[in-house]
């Protein structure tokens, strides 16, 4: 079998239990085929507000210990998931906030702060040849792992809701997060991320284009159980 056409960190951080990929760190050489997996993943989302080959280049300099790509053993030449994130911090008395702004607001090209108390989800992805394997799974306990061992507050992300798409009519989308929480509705994206230990306090208007949702996402929220704030932070 031939290798990789890019270069490929030679240490694997996990082996998937259930789905068997590989996962390693994000390189910027991956940067071409991540933005082609993005396009496949979200058809309904404006392109401009995926990550494209640029960006994940920066991304992989500034903040690679954030990230996981997940390779298929039996088809090396391409990624099929993907978790990456920034460190930023979060105000929680006012989260309403746009993801492109977000980011470009926090000073540094990708939006990483290296003193952020929080691991904020910028994009999960997984092929749709690959779902229904256990791989979003992996990648939200991968993101576990990388606050608890960067000591890390919790992740705190924008989560697409498709599910929504079927009831704007009838609710608005706090009125829909509150359906799903309480498991009188269910969301394909949603209520995954609650079963994997997520709360959801809020709809977020305007998060990213998606006009099948009328731009609305939820505000998940994933608190480390290890995590010691730093004294001088807390008095600062």
């Amino acid at each position: 079998m031939p290798d990789t056409h890019f270069e490929r960190p030679a240490d694997v951080v996990a082996i998937g239990p259930r789905s068997g990929l590989q996962y390693v760190r994000l390189t910027a050489a991956m940067g071409a085929e991540l933005e082609a997996l993005e396009l496949m993943s979200f058809p309904t989302v404006d392109p401009e507000e995926l990550y494209d080959e640029y960006e994940l280049g920066i991304l992989a300099a500034d903040f690679p210990e954030g990230t996981v790509v997940g390779f298929d053993g039996d088809q090396r030449d391409r990624p099929v998931a993907a978790g990456l994130g920034i460190r930023v911090e979060f105000d929680f008395d006012h989260p309403q906030h746009n993801l492109k702004e977000f980011v470009e607001a926090n000073g540094t090209e990708s939006g990483h702060d290296p003193e952020g108390p929080w691991y904020y989800g910028t994009d999960i992805v997984v092929s749709p040849a690959y779902r229904r394997r256990g791989i979003g799974k992996e990648l939200y306990d991968l993101r576990k792992q990388i606050c608890v061992d960067l000591g890390l507050a919790g992740i705190v992300a924008g989560g697409v809701i498709p599910g929504y798409a079927d009831h704007r009519t009838e609710m608005t989308a706090d009125e829909y997060i509150v359906e799903v929480t309480a498991r009188r509705l269910y969301d394909p994206t949603l209520t995954f991320q609650l079963k994997n230990g997520f709360e959801s306090p809020c709809a977020l208007a305007g998060y990213m284009t998606d006009p099948e949702v009328d731009n609305w996402a939820s505000l998940i929220v994933w608190h480390n159980p290890d995590y010691h704030p730093d004294p001088e932070r807390l008095t600062a």
